[in-house]
């Protein structure tokens, strides 16, 4: 049997010289006195004096040379004298080739006997080692002879065997550089002390070159013992090494040892300390950034207001204003107060923020309606007047207004905490539960078997820290704005971190139409000439115009729509494209000027060449717009009157009907095809307006005839009808793509809006919220030709809700319809509707997120999982009540971040299931320390280092993984079943990759204590002893002696191995959290450049940790072995190779046993 270490000679022995030296001193490093004799054994005659030779530059042939023993030393004796080997170094820690070996010294010389306990304790030591040798084999080849190592590097100074003089020297070449593990003159004391003083009493080690030197004191090369008076001089100074602490104290002895554990424990509890404080600063630091609703309402108060009080005009601040009132607006204030009108002129009200509503609302003193907000006779506080004049008088001011109520509302609306808020806090209590459960259980063993309360309270905070990932909560965090950080730069600002995942998760969305769905103006969707329905092109751009143009009835058609309209372009803005530039106008006749902007050209042009002589403005009453100009023909004298309004007043005028350019009596039967398009284009949800014109007679009005609108001196009747125009806030562009992404990612889209039930409907054809083939029951009856009431209303996929119909609903009735119809508009509904909307879509288990951009939206936005406000038409209560802001107001914008969301979800559970992993490999040590009394193989501060410092990085890194294949395919996670943690992610990382891990760190720690002389048999039940600091010769497998201070370096090296162990197997443990379904080779291994950072990074802090902070006592760390590096790359292979076989399985065979049980 070759003895333990021979292979680590040979290996040494092909070296370079210069790498043998190196080695050696790194192995030196290690501080152990292996191999000194027990008390009252004489000296094995076979074993030379000193200390090996160094072995840089030993000829490789002397290796080789047989063992040579004295003649006068029997075979038997050899048996039972022999020193076995135990390979914690090389030359300079035991082994040296026979051919270095010096003659044997004699015997010392014994002065005063010892007490009787010390000679039994010899004798019994003697028998025992002699027992647990004698059966050893020899060697096969040649032999090692051993040598006995000292506390450092040992060098021999002088061979006066007479006197038996002996010099140690603190390096290895004799100077007095200082290494780890270097002897000290106190240490040096210690190691010979005893041995000189149970040999022989008087004994005197005194360096060769130089007697006299026996009354010096000792220095750092030498050490001096004179007899039994020097010995007790020496227990009584050594007892005396002073450590002081930080108030000058002095703690001697036993006292310095327990001052040293104290100190250990302060370390563990400061660097835990300060990962609760950390932790607890970045919670509250996110928990703090709170909404604050009511700030943005206090914006939306007037400054002043015009009142009349006491008989005269007065302006008071607004805040000021009572019930009772009476105040005047005129065009571009913004109402003070919720007022009834008492008198108008030409009013028309902005009601957009409020209502949805995209035109002008007129207002006037009739009362139209029972419902407030559709009844004219009333404005509302904070919406503005664009054009006209009102006086009114004040019924609500404050908190009673509309929006006052809206804000209570909003106010009181709680906060609900974010699905992945929900998943964090349920995760948090597994793992506390687990960790608390397992370090209770073990803290009661660890009493039943004897420990120290201290001890077992150690284990116990052990064990909860082996249990508790520290770095998750930062992982979470800068997943989740990495993750916003991305999604901003496609236009979703994210102001709650947390909504990243809740976008995610969302399985319905409410949203708004106006400015969401559509793009917040008034556009030209249709035109109806020449008896036929012309399509308009609605896109941003409008470049593509696909009607017929020549035609001489749409060159009277496109003069009417230039020349009577009053919307202008704001100046200087010829460099802007033409739908982006600014118009100071009412909706519809924005939408008009920019279509004829685009189709004719200049417009300002036209009007100048047509100058105007007088108008009429639109007004309630007549419900039209009239206006003479001057005709731009040199030949045509006559003035020509162009009106537009509503399209049945306009026709009731009108005696004939352009058709192709040449005028035609209205007959009935033209009369019919109006009143057809008519309908057609009003169930579209499209405002029609009608058009028509009438050259003046030349001699009835000549060049000087004072026109006067008040008289109306002009004729406004037998006019000739052009035609028809339609107009609609259209659709955006990439709306009905994302509305498609999203039903196949199984998210229902529901339109909640405040427009008229037909334009909703129609918007939400448009965009596919209601598909073609889909049928309201209002469809059905129609198509069946039977009443509404006989249609079975489970049997209509679409419904359209009217907030009247829904006023009286209870929430059975809702939660019947938002669970059987999977298409559904909600069309005039209020903002208290809104949120019972929001609240049934929630009793459903759904997660809901919801859109808006007005005022009326901002209950809605905070009682929904996740807000979503525009960013450019969103009113400031929507911005801050919204958890969410898009930038460019489009719902598109949505579909990315459903599909960022999903993905942060994704590569959470995959860097949990990467955290988790090595719970298993931390926690098992404690156990195994406590259940087999070993020495500890991780310290707590190690596992700190994981968690803390090796791990952060490549969780971080998970983040940026790409999304994998089928990701907007899936159906949205159940928030009730489908958790971040479930019992599939636990059982793969704790029970499968976990044990793997174990197993690998086992097997280097129980290489590292073998390779050192503690074989795993010998390590069991050893932890009493291991840790007794005043057992000064705990036995090895091999006989070896070990000090304290040498088992704590050793297990201090065990610590480093198992850390490096866990550190190579978390490598292959993130290569395979990058994928849950698809092989690795499928996502590819460069798609993600960060994973290599973080590998990169795990490995650079293990490094730095060994060799370059090893020497620092607190940390617990030693420059460890090269080849320790490898004894777990086994595993970390087999890891990897055993989760692709899972993906193949789960991927070959869905919906099996693998993939419920497999796929996390």
């Amino acid at each position: 049997m070759t003895p333990p270490g021979e292979g680590a000679w040979l290996l040494l022995s092909l070296l370079p010289p210069g790498l043998r030296g190196w080695r050696g001193e790194r192995i030196a490093r290690a501080p152990r006195r292996a191999g000194r004799r027990r008390r009252g054994a004489p000296s094995p005659p076979g074993e030379p004096p000193g200390a090996a030779e160094r072995l840089a530059g030993v000829p490789r042939e002397q290796l080789s040379a047989p063992w040579r023993a004295p003649p006068a030393l029997d075979s038997s004796a050899r048996r039972g004298e022999a020193r076995a080997p135990s390979g914690l170094g090389w030359a300079g820690l035991g082994w040296a080739p026979a051919s270095l070996c010096l003659p044997p010294p004699p015997p010392p010389p014994r002065c005063s006997p010892r007490p009787h306990r010390w000679k039994s304790r010899g004798r019994r030591a003697q028998q025992q080692q002699q027992q647990q040798f004698s059966s050893r084999p020899p060697a096969r080849g040649h032999l090692l002879q051993r040598q006995p190592p000292l506390y450092g590097w040992g060098e021999e100074r002088g061979a006066d065997q007479s006197r038996g003089d002996l010099l140690l020297s603190a390096s290895p070449t004799g100077d007095t550089g200082r290494f780890p593990g270097a002897v000290s003159p106190a240490q040096g004391r210690r190691i010979f002390r005893g041995a000189a003083s149970r040999e022989a009493d008087g004994a005197s080690f005194l360096p060769s070159s130089n007697a006299n030197t026996a009354k010096k004191k000792p220095d750092i090369y030498s050490v001096e013992i004179h007899g039994t008076k020097d010995l007790k001089k020496e227990d009584i100074g050594n007892e005396k090494e002073d450590y002081k602490d930080l108030k000058g104290g002095k703690y001697k002895g036993k006292q310095a040892e327990d001052l040293k554990k104290e100190l250990d424990l302060l370390y563990l509890g400061v660097v835990l300390a300060l990962v609760v404080i950390l932790t607890g600063i970045f919670a509250y630091y996110q928990e703090a950034k709170s909404t604050n609703i009511m700030a943005s309402f206090k914006k939306m108060i007037p400054q002043q207001a015009l009142v009349l009080r006491d008989s005269e005009k007065k302006e008071i601040p607004a805040d000021q204003l009572v019930v009772g009132d009476i105040v005047e607006i005129k065009g571009g204030d913004r109402i003070p107060a919720d007022i009834r009108i008492l008198a108008s002129q030409g009013c028309k009200v902005d009601n957009s923020s409020l209502t949805g509503e995209s035109e002008p609302q007129s207002r006037s003193c009739e009362f139209t309606h029972e419902n407030p907000l559709e009844t004219k006779n009333i404005a509302f506080y904070s919406t503005t007047c664009l054009e006209g004049t009102v006086t009114g008088m004040v019924i609500n001011t404050g908190d009673r207004t509309i929006i006052g109520r809206i804000a209570s509302l909003a106010s009181g609306v709680g906060n609900e905490k974010t699905p992945i808020a929900l998943e964090i806090e349920h995760f948090v209590h597994i793992v506390a539960g687990v960790a608390i459960s397992i370090g209770v259980i073990f803290f009661i063993i660890a009493i039943s078997m004897g420990y120290e309360v201290l001890h077992s309270i150690i284990f116990l905070i052990g064990i909860i820290v082996a249990n508790v990932p520290e770095g998750l909560l930062a992982t979470v965090t800068v997943s989740l704005s990495l993750t916003a950080k991305r999604m901003a730069k496609k236009n979703c600002l994210v102001k709650n971190l947390e909504a990243v995942e809740t976008l995610g998760s969302t399985s319905i969305i409410c949203s708004d139409k106006t400015g969401t769905l559509t793009q917040n103006r008034m556009t030209v969707a249709h035109l109806w000439f020449d008896q036929q329905i012309y399509s308009a092109d609605t896109s941003e751009n409008q470049s593509t115009q696909t009607f017929d143009q020549t035609s001489g009835t749409w060159a009277a058609l496109s003069k009417i729509v230039s020349l009577c309209n009053r919307a202008e372009f704001r100046p200087g803005q010829e460099e802007e494209p033409i739908m982006k530039r600014i118009v100071v106008g009412d909706a519809s006749e924005t939408a008009l000027l920019k279509f004829s902007e685009v189709v004719l050209g200049n417009v300002l042009e036209i009007r100048k060449r047509n100058k105007k002589v007088a108008e009429i403005p639109f007004n309630s009453t007549n419900k039209f717009q009239l206006s003479i100009h001057e005709t731009d023909d040199p030949n045509d004298k006559r003035f020509l009157l162009v009106m537009k309004g509503a399209p049945e007043r306009i026709l009731e005028r009108c005696s004939t009907i352009m058709i192709d350019g040449k005028e035609e009596p209205l007959d009935a039967e033209k009369a019919e095809a109006f009143q057809t398009a008519y309908m057609e284009l009003g169930g579209l949800g499209e405002r029609v307006l009608g058009f028509c014109h009438l050259y003046l007679p030349e001699q009835d009005f000549p060049d000087t005839y004072p026109f006067d609108t008040d008289s109306m001196n002009f004729p406004t009747s037998n006019l000739c009808f052009i035609g028809l125009m339609s107009m609609i806030d259209p659709p955006r562009s990439t709306v009905p793509d994302a509305v498609m992404k999203c039903r196949s990612a199984g998210i229902k889209v529901i339109m909640v809006t405040g427009d008229h039930p037909i334009t909703a409907k129609a918007i939400a054809k448009s965009v596919g919220i209601i598909s073609a083939t889909s049928e309201t029951v209002e469809d059905m009856a129609k198509r069946l030709n039977i009443p509404v009431e006989q249609v079975n209303k489970r049997d209509a996929r679409a419904a359209v809700i009217n907030g009247m119909e829904l006023k009286d609903m209870t929430s059975e009735h809702l939660d019947e319809i938002l669970c059987n119809h999977a298409e559904i508009v909600f069309a005039r509904t209020s903002p208290q509707q809104k949120l019972i909307i929001v609240e049934g879509c929630q009793r459903q288990n759904a997660v809901v997120a919801v859109t808006g951009d007005g005022v009326n939206d901002s209950p809605a936005l905070k009682k929904a999982d996740i807000g979503i406000a525009m960013g450019i038409a969103g009113s400031d209560a929507a911005k801050n009540a919204a958890d969410m802001v898009l930038l460019d107001d489009n719902f598109a914008s949505i579909v990315t971040g459903v599909e960022e969301g999903r993905l942060i979800f994704d590569n959470l559970k995959k860097t949990i299931a990467y955290t988790l992993t090595k719970n298993i490999a931390e926690l098992c040590p404690f156990l195994i320390y406590i259940m087999a009394s070993v020495p500890l193989p991780i310290g707590t501060i190690t596992i700190l280092f994981i968690d803390l410092g090796t791990d952060i990085i490549p969780s971080v890194a998970l983040a940026y993984e790409k999304a994998e294949s089928d990701i907007m395919k899936r159906k949205p996670r159940h928030k009730k079943k489908d958790r971040l943690v479930n019992q599939e992610l636990a059982v793969y990382s704790y029970l499968q990759i976990g044990i793997l891990q174990a197993i690998g760190a086992f097997l280097t720690y129980f290489t590292v204590y073998a390779e050192q002389g503690w074989l795993p048999s010998r390590l069991l039940h050893i932890r009493v002893a291991w840790e007794d600091v005043h057992d000064e010769e705990l036995v090895d497998s091999y006989g070896q002696e070990w000090t304290f201070a040498q088992r704590q370096y050793l297990e201090w090296t065990g610590y480093t191995a198992f850390f490096v162990s866990i550190t190579i197997e978390q490598v292959a443990d993130l290569i395979i959290r990058k994928t849950r379904r698809n092989s690795i080779f499928q996502q590819g291994l460069f798609r993600n450049k960060v994973i290599w950072v973080g590998i990169f990074s795990q490995i650079g802090i293990a490094l730095i940790l060994c060799y370059g902070l090893g020497s620092i006592p607190v940390l617990n760390f030693t420059p460890l072995r090269v080849q320790y590096w490898f004894v777990a790359v086994p595993y970390a292979i087999l890891i990897w190779v055993y989760d692709e076989i899972r993906k193949l399985l789960i991927r070959r065979h869905p919906g099996s046993w693998w993939d419920k049980n497999m796929y996390y």
